[in-house]
């Protein structure tokens, strides 16, 4: 007879966990989704381009309704079917409306929800995250009818909201509470490259700034944004991307251990050994995720385990940043910013908007920036995962994988 395998989440993270264990044990288990969306897997990395138009949501969809029913999955989706209990003692889960499944294995992909900032008036309208479909129609649909947005935060999800309103014809402002855009990702040089081309598209920038109110009319429509200096930006869409958090509070109430994340092991296990979990919610080695390449490897280890090959485990490795706009190149993995105990290899061309940085320690790449030309990123990434030494290299690394060979 089969398991029972039911999986909480019809994300990423989760889908490409069941697309590896049909691979790999197609017959083992009878397998239940339960999604809070009222869609087949899409790509949520890809909601970017469906605001700039290069997309259609159509185009997104990783798996249609109709692979599920080809894989005899059972699909729960929809906002009332969203699991709010686990019921670990009798091994079911049970979604809103009352539907409910048993379980053998249990899957957790609750992925991660939008932080949204303390600050009076963020509940007004007009104010959103920028998470999923929902919140790529309402922001086409302001497209449409309203001119001013402020995007909170210039990280890498800040940036594409604000490229793709700009691009739908939005008078667009970024806030950011640091000096320097990305600066999770960029040093200050390849940050600055990157702001100036964005403003050349007419994206306007306000940085440092902190956010001390949203302000709204007497319907309870934000009109604009107020600052701690005192000044004011008119605003007709306020949109927060500053980052997400795991979406835990299920796992949480259903007694499952959890610190930032739910805590896993290196078989994706948590302390519940007939419960695993995959994706943005988890903690694994004290990290948490945001960026899809770790979600991808952590489904390959957890299928290894749900189909007893059981050899696999998870490894945490230093994952690169792309930014997804079309015509900006840039790359940044490891450790880029360097200490005392580091030393530097730059490469600048200002005409070509060209920059690229190596960080190097005991002769070994533990870090990368690329501006303009990334064309090299995955191979820097391979040579410092690897902890390659490059002394012999090192007076053509920075030229790239083409000049070494070629030497």
């Amino acid at each position: 007879m089969k398991q029972r395998l039911v999986v909480i989440g019809n994300g990423m993270a989760g889908m490409r966990t069941i697309e590896e264990l049909l691979l790999s044990a197609p017959d083992q288990y009878d397998i239940t989704v339960f999604g809070a969306e009222p869609y087949g897997n899409y790509n949520r990395i890809m909601l970017s381009a469906v605001l700039c138009g290069e997309k259609s949501i159509e185009d997104i969809v990783i798996n249609s309704r109709q692979w599920y029913r080809d894989n005899h999955i059972q699909l729960h989706a929809g906002a009332e079917k969203a699991v709010v209990q686990i019921d670990r003692g009798r091994q079911k889960v049970i979604a809103q409306d009352g539907t409910f499944a048993g379980y053998d294995r249990l899957l957790i992909a609750t992925g991660s929800r939008a932080v949204v900032p303390d600050i009076p008036g963020n509940d007004l309208q007009g104010v959103i995250s920028f998470r999923d479909i929902l919140d790529v129609n309402k922001m086409l649909d302001y497209c449409k009818s309203h001119k001013k947005a402020v995007v909170l935060g210039g990280g890498l999800l800040g940036l594409e909201a604000a490229n793709g309103l700009a691009y739908r014809g939005m008078d667009v402002t970024v806030i950011h509470n640091n000096p320097v855009l990305l600066n999770r990702q960029l040093d200050q040089y390849a940050a600055k490259l990157l702001q100036a081309e964005l403003v050349q598209r007419g994206i306007h920038f306000k940085m440092p700034a902190k956010t001390q109110a949203l302000l709204g009319d007497s319907n309870g429509h934000i009109t604009a944004v107020r600052f701690d200096d005192g000044s004011e930006l008119a605003c007709d869409l306020f949109v927060m991307a500053i980052g997400v958090r795991p979406n835990m509070a299920l796992a949480q109430t259903a007694g499952l251990y959890c610190e930032r994340g739910i805590v896993v092991n290196d078989t994706l296990q948590t302390y519940d050994p007939c419960v695993y979990a995959v994706g943005e919610c988890i903690q694994h080695r004290s990290q948490t995720f945001g960026l899809v390449a770790p979600l991808f490897e952590q489904a390959k280890v957890c299928a290894n385990h749900l189909s007893e090959h059981g050899m696999a485990e998870y490894i945490t490795l230093p994952t690169a940043t792309k930014l997804k706009v079309t015509g900006i190149n840039l790359f940044s993995v490891g450790d880029f910013q360097g200490d005392a105990s580091t030393e530097n290899i730059v490469f600048t061309d200002a005409s070509l908007g060209i920059y690229k940085k190596l960080v190097l320690k005991a002769n070994r790449l533990i870090g990368s920036v690329l501006y303009g030309d990334t064309v090299d990123g995955s191979w820097y990434q391979e040579l410092l995962e690897k902890k390659v030494d490059i002394t012999n290299i090192r007076d053509v690394l920075i030229f790239g994988k083409a000049y070494v060979t070629a030497g």
